[in-house]
């Protein structure tokens, strides 16, 4: 059995990571939903002065029709300039590459941002798009068959688990 990382254990970790790349002209943007869970706990440990962004990328995806995800546009919020900004793009877990892809895509409908940097929790390996993260808080082999999801309890409080690809 994969001995998982503590979500939480890893959170002051990134933050340190990110605070030497903070500027006045840094903004965050969390994807739906893990990253936006994470980014909603890093922001604040970073000061940032621009208020965070959440992106729902489902639409953007190339296997939307075929993934059968479901595009709610309500939950993109960018309240900033994307335009000359230096973003940190957060998600949970880098896998594939595709979703951050799609990040891409849709950001730059909103401007062309100076440098987007990307976060995430844990990179699991088995990418099929040559995308890497500039900051990451743990990798991790995940055995073949099984998903790792980022997990929030009522409390708020991060925690990682495998579950079967279905």
């Amino acid at each position: 059995m994969t001995k998982l990382p503590e979500a939480e254990a890893l959170l002051p970790k990134l933050a340190a990571q990110l605070k030497a790349r903070v500027t006045p002209a840094t903004a965050m943007i969390g994807l739906h939903t893990g990253g936006a869970w994470l980014a909603e706990r890093l922001h604040p440990l970073l000061g940032l002065k621009e208020p965070l962004g959440f992106m729902d990328i489902a639409f953007y995806r190339d296997d939307y029709a075929k993934e059968g995800l479901k595009h709610d546009p309500k939950r993109t919020r960018i309240p900033f300039e994307v335009e000359g900004r230096d973003l940190l793009l957060v998600d949970d877990v880098l896998y594939t590459g595709r979703t951050v892809r799609a990040a891409m895509n849709e950001l730059f409908d909103y401007g062309r941002p100076r440098s987007i940097s990307l976060v995430v929790l844990v990179d699991r390996g088995g990418r099929q798009l040559p995308i890497a993260a500039q900051y990451c808080g743990a990798q991790l082999e995940v055995p073949a068959g099984m998903r790792l999801r980022l997990k929030r309890a009522a409390d708020g409080k991060l925690s990682l688990e495998l579950e079967r690809a279905g």
